[in-house]
């Protein structure tokens, strides 16, 4: 998973990633929330989840401590990064920044 990460986070198009847990509440709000964005911003950035649990090494490797954390990617570089649940408001106007 890790080469095939790097690959998704080298797009030319802003990508989202949402680490997540099966076990968190509010990661659960968190992807209701992700829906709406989605149909916001169509094609014009990607949104992956990442569960911690199958993935550890990704959620070590990017310093997630707690979840929800979002992040944001462009060319494999690390543009935002924020811990908590976000509104659609928010998380829209933050992908469109890397638009």
């Amino acid at each position: 998973m890790s080469a095939k990460f790097q690959e998704l986070i080298q797009s030319e198009r802003p990508v989202l990633i949402d680490f997540f847990a099966v076990w968190c509440g509010p990661c659960k709000v968190q992807s209701s929330v992700l829906n709406t964005v989605k149909e916001n911003i169509g094609e014009k950035a990607r949104i992956i989840k990442i569960d911690i649990d199958q993935y550890p090494s990704i959620a070590a490797q990017y310093g997630v401590r707690g979840v929800p954390t979002l992040a944001v990617f462009k060319n494999g570089e690390l543009l935002y990064k924020e811990s908590g649940v976000h509104d659609v408001n928010r998380l829209t106007g933050v992908l469109e920044k890397f638009m």
